[in-house]
């Protein structure tokens, strides 16, 4: 298991958070999402061999949110 901290961008209420958690948990391989409001970040722990960081980026900025 792999563990990454995306910074997100946009996220401006709960709802934004559980946004972002529901799209991370929906990637194939991911086994916790926990999403920051303040911070403005997720940090991810997932499978390696199923998914990358950038597809993880790809279903943030999916769910309508900036990444770096």
């Amino acid at each position: 298991m792999a563990t990454a901290t995306i910074t997100v961008k946009g996220m401006t209420c709960s709802g934004c958070v559980n946004s972002v958690t529901k799209a991370l948990k929906d990637v194939e391989g991911v086994q916790e999402a926990s999403v920051d409001l303040q911070g403005q970040k997720a940090t991810v722990t997932f499978d390696e061999a199923k998914t990358t960081v950038a597809k993880l980026k790809e279903a943030i900025e999916d769910a309508g949110y900036d990444t770096e």
